[in-house]
């Protein structure tokens, strides 16, 4: 079986961790990365390539939204 890879993104730790810990104990999903700013997600998602990103709208650097349109004209 192929597994799901995702990114998190999120500003707030206590997000970030529970969600990749949650996922990674599903045997269809694995969490390659995790970002605090948009700035780093765009370098993970380059970095890791995932197949699915769960994007905040509100973080620091570059905000969700903004990102979001990046990471789809490039990819």
């Amino acid at each position: 079986m192929t597994r799901t890879t995702i990114l998190i993104a999120d500003d707030q730790p206590l997000i970030r961790d529970g969600l990749a810990a949650i996922l990674n104990m599903e045997d269809e999903y694995t969490v390659v990365a995790t970002a605090a700013d948009g700035v780093t997600t765009l370098e993970q998602v380059e970095l890791h390539r995932p197949q699915l990103v769960l994007m905040d709208i509100h973080m620091p650097k570059l905000d969700g939204l903004e990102a979001t349109k990046r990471i789809k004209a490039k990819y």
